[in-house]
């Protein structure tokens, strides 16, 4: 008899205090996914530093609220995240610097227009001492993933945000991508492609463009990007004072058997001397 009174008591005992458990995890998983953008990552690090342990995270898989996107980051369950989602969770949950930059950037901003800007592939940039964690890396995003590290330009200059579904990002304003665009040429971006994209930048804001100059350490970045706006004629480069840009002593061959430009000390591809539309 006095067992099974035991085993009653214990009944009565636990069954409210796993209910109450069960409704308070899922009250704490309905919390955080309100308090997160659908489309984006979890990082399991932020999640542990709000409040929500290894188990608890694993509990919330194993019910199916979350699931894995990689080592560390997860997701709603049946959630579809791309590139920008990742990111989304690079900027707000870890802090780092990697933006949209160059090409993509201009393209996202519809400035790009009828130019064949390498689709399927996304260009990222960030500080000499940020990688891109290995789950990002790691992940299928069915785009390729162009990463540069750098401190050619200040690491928060002249960036904006880009609302995407309901979530933002940084990318790098117009000036700022343009210069982008330049540092990565010739090796890793056409010549041709840079001066087309700066043919369609005679919008710049000059106040924009004299910070990014006065601040960019790359002397073939500022040169290039004087002479093609000269070449190109834009109306903003008047209001910029050149008196304050660095644009440093000694030549730049930036390619074989190329046109020199006294002027800018440096070798640049024929076709943009010969005013001959690039490519052609």
């Amino acid at each position: 008899m006095p067992v099974k009174i035991n085993i009653i008591l214990e009944f009565v005992y636990f069954e409210p205090y796993i209910g109450s458990m069960a409704t308070k995890n899922e009250t704490k998983i309905n919390k955080i996914l309100r308090a997160t953008p659908p489309g984006t990552v979890l990082l399991s690090s932020w999640l542990t530093s709000q409040g929500y342990s290894l188990d608890l995270q694993k509990h919330y898989k194993k019910s199916g609220w979350l699931e894995s996107v990689g080592t560390g980051a997860l997701k709603r369950k049946g959630d579809e995240v791309d590139y920008l989602g990742g990111l989304y969770a690079l900027q707000k949950q870890l802090g780092l610097s990697v933006h949209v930059a160059g090409r993509t950037a201009l393209s996202l901003l519809g400035r790009s227009q009828y130019i064949d800007l390498a689709p399927g592939r996304a260009v990222l940039m960030g500080a000499p001492k940020e990688t891109l964690p290995l789950w990002f890396k790691k992940k299928d995003w069915e785009e390729r993933i162009d990463y540069y590290s750098t401190s050619f330009l200040p690491a928060d200059m002249d960036l904006m945000d880009l609302s995407d579904n309901g979530f933002s990002v940084k990318i790098s304003q117009p000036a700022r991508a343009i210069l982008e665009c330049l540092y990565l040429a010739p090796k890793h971006q056409e010549f041709f492609e840079c001066y087309e994209l700066m043919e369609l930048s005679n919008d710049l804001r000059p106040k924009s463009v004299q910070d990014l100059l006065e601040n960019c350490s790359s002397v073939k970045v500022k040169r290039l990007f004087v002479y093609l706006a000269e070449k190109l004629k834009h109306p903003w480069l008047e209001f910029v004072d050149l008196s304050n840009v660095d644009l440093g002593s000694g030549t730049r061959s930036l390619v074989k058997d190329g046109a020199y430009i006294g002027k800018y000390k440096m070798t640049v591809p024929r076709e943009f001397e010969r005013n001959e539309q690039p490519g052609i």
